[in-house]
C-alpha cells in the first residue's frame, strides 16, 4: 500500500514522491527487530508516555526522521491482541476458527485500518493547520511524515488496548449487569480509554517542535465527556458495544 508522507512545504499539495514507511518495509527481517526497546516503551506509554516522545528527537538526528523505522512495537501490539483474541474467544465459547477469525479483525480492523485511517486525518490536519509560520531559522523538512503519524497512533492505542481489551474482559461480569452502578462503571471505562487515546495523540504532535496549536488535537474530550454524562441517563455503552463487536 503506497501511502503519503509529506505535504509541499508551504501545506499545499502532496510531494511527488510517495513511498511506504520504513517501519512496514522491515517487517519481514524478524531478526533485527529491538524486542527489548519496544517493550520499554510500551511499559512508559502507560507509566510516563512524555519519557517515550524524547527520544524522538535522537532519532531524529540520528536517522533523520521522526518516524521509527523498527516495527518490533507492531509485532508486539498485534501478539497481545492475538492473545486478547483467544482470551474473548474462550469467555465467549468461540470455536478455534472464530478465535482466528476475532485475532485477525482486532488487529487488522482495530488496529491497522483505524490506523491508516486516523493517520491520514492527522497527517493532513497538522500539516494544513498546525505548522508554525515558516521563517529563516525554519529547516526544510519541517512537516509531519505519515509515518510520524502512525506511529503517534501506534503509541496512543497501547493504553486503549489495555483499557478495553484487557480490562474490560475482568470487568465482564459487573459492565454487562443492569443496574446503575455498574453501568457507569463501564461507560467510565470506554471515557478512560478514549481519553487517553486522546491525550496520546496529543502528546505525540505536541513534541514535534514546528508545530503550534496541538492543544486543538484535546477538542474531542469535549464531545467525549459530553457523551459520557448524557450516556449515564441510562445507556450502558460497554454492554451494546460488545453486542455489536462480539455478535
Amino acid at each position: 500500500m503506497v501511502l503519503p508522507t509529506s505535504l509541499e512545504e508551504g501545506g499545499s499539495a502532496g510531494r511527488s514522491g510517495f513511498k511506504i514507511p520504513m517501519i512496514f518495509k522491515r517487517l519481514h527481517r524478524f531478526q533485527q527487530m529491538d524486542f527489548e526497546l519496544a517493550a520499554w516503551q510500551l511499559t512508559y506509554l502507560c507509566l510516563a508516555p512524555r519519557r517515550v516522545y524524547r527520544n524522538v528527537y535522537f532519532h531524529k538526528q540520528t536517522k533523520n526522521t521522526w518516524a521509527r523505522d523498527d516495527p518490533a512495537i507492531l509485532v508486539l501490539i498485534a501478539a497481545c491482541l492475538g492473545v486478547s483474541a483467544i482470551a474473548w474467544g474462550v469467555v465467549y465459547s468461540y470455536s478455534i476458527v472464530e478465535m482466528i477469525t476475532l485475532a485477525v479483525l482486532m488487529v487488522l480492523r482495530d488496529f491497522l485500518l483505524s490506523g491508516f485511517i486516523v493517520a491520514t486525518i492527522l497527517w493532513f490536519t497538522a500539516n494544513k493547520l498546525l505548522l508554525s509560520p515558516p521563517s529563516h531559522s525554519t529547516p526544510a523538512d519541517s512537516f509531519v511524515e505519515w509515518a510520524y503519524a502512525f506511529d503517534v497512533h501506534t503509541n496512543a492505542f497501547f493504553p486503549l488496548y489495555l483499557t478495553l481489551y484487557l480490562a474490560q474482559l475482568f470487568l465482564l461480569p459487573v459492565v454487562l449487569r443492569d443496574n446503575w452502578v455498574c453501568l457507569w462503571v463501564g461507560n467510565t471505562l470506554y471515557l478512560i480509554a478514549f481519553a487517553q487515546y486522546t491525550y496520546g495523540i496529543y502528546l505525540g504532535f505536541n513534541a514535534l517542535p514546528f508545530l503550534v496549536r496541538s492543544q486543538l488535537l484535546l477538542s474531542p474530550l469535549l464531545p467525549l465527556f459530553t457523551a459520557y454524562i448524557v450516556s449515564l441517563l441510562g445507556f450502558n455503552v460497554a454492554k451494546h458495544a460488545l453486542a455489536v463487536y462480539l455478535r
